[in-house]
């Protein structure tokens, strides 16, 4: 499952990326985990933000071909987790995200280099020009 989601992994943290989702880390964790080869923990700074970088992932993902398998914390202002298989996502407000500490715990966990998708230049109007 860990050559599977390698790709699909970095798409959820570029989705967060494109919503202003904060501190965003890529774990590795298939050697420590039984559950998923990868997670991505993003930290948000309001329920609505959580809401639109939750969105954003999904539709990405969904995009991709990969089906949400399991939501968490549907009724938290403070921390989701989207279920997508080889894949954990994990938005936490900053508070939740400390107090349960989840780099901490997978500190042997390597942490995967992602690249923010590219901004798009936008046409040069007429009038500017």
């Amino acid at each position: 499952m860990t050559q599977g989601f390698r790709p699909l992994a970095p798409l959820a943290a570029q989705a967060a990326d494109k919503k202003k989702g904060e501190d965003i880390v890529l774990l590795d964790v298939h050697r420590l985990s039984p559950v998923s080869d990868y997670m991505l923990l993003v930290s948000v700074t309001s329920p609505a933000h959580l809401k639109a970088i939750e969105g954003e992932i999904e539709s990405a993902m969904e995009a991709a071909g990969v089906p949400l398998l399991h939501r968490d914390g549907s009724d938290s202002a403070l921390w989701r987790v989207l279920d997508y298989g080889g894949l954990l996502v994990h938005l936490m407000d900053p508070e939740a995200r400390e107090f349960y500490a989840l780099e901490k715990l997978y500190h042997d966990a390597a942490r995967r280099h992602w690249e923010p998708e590219p901004v798009k230049k936008r046409a040069k109007s007429r009038a500017s020009a």
